[in-house]
């Protein structure tokens, strides 16, 4: 994986940074996965219910197994892939029995490494097995928030939690952003990072890069007219002269409380 920042031999490229690796570049794992309808924010009706939304390249939904379930059966990392739909990269998964699964791909994970879930799995990046086999300190992701939910918390590029005590019937786990969450011992978890933790330093460089995203452009309102915003209009520049609020009059940020 290389960071690589452009020279600004354009507009578009004076400010653009790009992580080029190796990743496998070409058809995808067709069985697992679909085209993925996009309705850029309508509804039913054809009317806008989610703004700044439109206009996106197709994309491929790629089926992430969440809850590795294929207890006692080796896997092997057939490749690792881009995914378009997430900020963190998939592993596609061969199991002995010839099945094929995608998986979020951990740090340090490579192809032709062996993967496995259940009780007896070893304390190896990318194996599978329930908080109540995992000792304190151990870096985890695709932790459950219920036994058999599927994995909820840390699955974003960068990201894990840490067990930091237990109890009889629970697991006390810190993620990353420092939030405490106790959860049942099991629940299961994956053993290390999620990998492509540097996908933040990635700057797209032009207004263009977010448009092929679906992202279309949002205009602040105090440079809008009054009848398209309550805080537009007045002389000159100005600052709205009221709260925060949503193009309909909400308040837009939470109240101050009283402590």
């Amino acid at each position: 994986m290389v960071l690589f920042k452009f020279k600004p031999v354009t507009s578009g490229s004076r400010n653009k940074i790009k992580i080029f690796n190796d990743l496998y570049k070409f058809k995808f794992f067709k069985k697992n996965s679909k085209i993925l309808k996009f309705n850029a924010g309508r509804n039913n009706r054809g009317v806008i219910s989610v703004r700044h939304l439109g206009g996106r390249l197709k994309r491929k939904y790629r089926y992430v197994d969440f809850f590795r379930n294929k207890d006692n059966i080796l896997g092997v990392v057939e490749r690792i892939e881009y995914d378009p739909n997430r900020n963190s990269n998939l592993s596609l998964i061969l199991y002995s029995d010839g099945e094929r699964r995608y998986i979020i791909s951990p740090k340090n994970l490579f192809i032709s490494n062996t993967v496995i879930s259940g009780i007896y799995s070893p304390l190896k990046i990318g194996n599978n097995l329930y908080l109540k086999y995992i000792p304190l300190g151990i870096k985890i992701h695709c932790v459950e928030s219920r036994p058999g939910g599927g994995a909820v918390y840390s699955r974003s590029a960068g990201s894990y939690c840490t067990i930091i005590s237990g109890s009889l019937n629970f697991v006390v786990i810190m993620l990353k952003s420092g939030l405490i969450k106790k959860i049942n011992f099991m629940c299961r978890a994956t053993i290390g990072e999620v990998g492509n933790s540097e996908h933040f330093l990635i700057k797209l460089g032009k207004a263009g890069s977010k448009r092929r995203l679906g992202i279309r452009p949002t205009v602040r309102g105090v440079a809008m007219n009054p009848i398209d915003h309550p805080h537009g209009g007045g002389e000159g520049k100005s600052s709205g002269g009221r709260d925060p609020v949503s193009p309909w009059g909400r308040l837009s940020k939470p109240l101050k409380k009283n402590v």
